[in-house]
């Protein structure tokens, strides 16, 4: 038994590949070390599956790109509500994942970073989520940075008139802020609740309706309806039809009869089911299914 006690113990430390030298054991000098064969047996279980390890301490899986979408597609977009003042700047503010909201860092940015862009229990919209190795950078009511316009840096002269440029008018632009979320390591695997979960020292979701849920709830009770089916009906629009069915496998454009240029939607291939919505501008005017 004492030297069954150093061979777990050097596998332990060393790992079982260590000792061995490769895949493949030499299964005659581990039956004479080892006169019970059953324990040899319980031993091999135990390394292959990771027993006697702390899976608490198991690193996580980095986040995966099905994972990056799910974010993108339920976390951008969505409102909340600021529970602490968010500063302007372009640094915007850092917060540790997991970790209580560091007051004294987050007045500091505000001091140095030129004052408050959201007050406390003011209503706000995610608009970017960047994605930064060991950090995730949500933007905040369109970010504190002012995007650039090619049009207002182009000056049009005519003969001998001076040369001039349109103005500026992006009165919205750049009052926003930025949150940046570190997780001191690759940003691991998680659900859009865990990143809200993580953001919740500086907004709070629970008491917001999705921005999506919002949209449908103001339509009429027949096209909420209709998205819940996945049908599209007449009298939708384009936004709706993709609510209710997605985007179309394939487009197709043409006169009617009257000179009015329609497009068709068309989901499926024949002989499969197949449904041909037509639009005339941004309304459904016709809605044939062939099966």
């Amino acid at each position: 038994m004492r030297v069954w006690s150093s061979i777990v113990l050097l596998v332990t430390v060393f790992g079982f590949t260590g000792i061995c030298g490769s895949s493949t054991i030499d299964w005659r000098l581990s039956s004479a070390l080892l006169p019970d064969p059953s324990l040899h047996s319980d031993a091999l279980r135990g390394i292959s599956t990771g027993g006697g390890l702390d899976q608490g301490t198991a690193r996580p899986r980095e986040l995966t790109p099905e994972s990056r979408l799910l974010l993108i597609r339920y976390v951008d977009g969505e409102f909340a509500k600021a529970v602490a003042p968010l500063p302007r700047g372009k640094k915007g503010i850092k917060i540790i994942a997991g970790k209580p909201l560091d007051t004294k860092i987050l007045q500091d940015t505000l001091r140095l970073g030129g004052g408050t862009a959201v007050s406390p229990g003011e209503t706000v919209q995610i608009t970017k989520i960047e994605f930064r190795g060991h950090q995730i950078a949500i933007e905040v009511n369109g970010g504190p940075k002012k995007h650039f316009h090619l049009g207002e840096h182009l000056q049009i002269g005519i003969g001998d008139v001076p040369a001039s440029s349109a103005p500026a008018s992006h009165p919205d632009e750049g009052i926003g802020a930025t949150i940046i979320v570190d997780y001191g390591r690759p940003v691991p695997d998680m659900s859009p609740d865990n990143l809200k979960h993580d953001l919740s020292v500086l907004l709070d979701f629970s008491k917001q309706h999705s921005a999506a849920v919002n949209w449908v709830e103001t339509l009429p009770p027949e096209f909420q309806q209709a998205i819940r089916d996945h049908k599209a009906i007449v009298g939708m629009d384009h936004e709706m039809v993709i609510a209710a069915l997605g985007r179309p496998d394939r487009k197709v454009r043409e006169r009617d009869p009257d000179g009015n240029e329609t497009e068709d939607w068309i989901y499926g291939t024949p002989p499969d089911k197949t449904v041909f919505v037509t639009f005339l501008g941004d309304k459904v005017i016709r809605v044939k299914e062939f099966n």
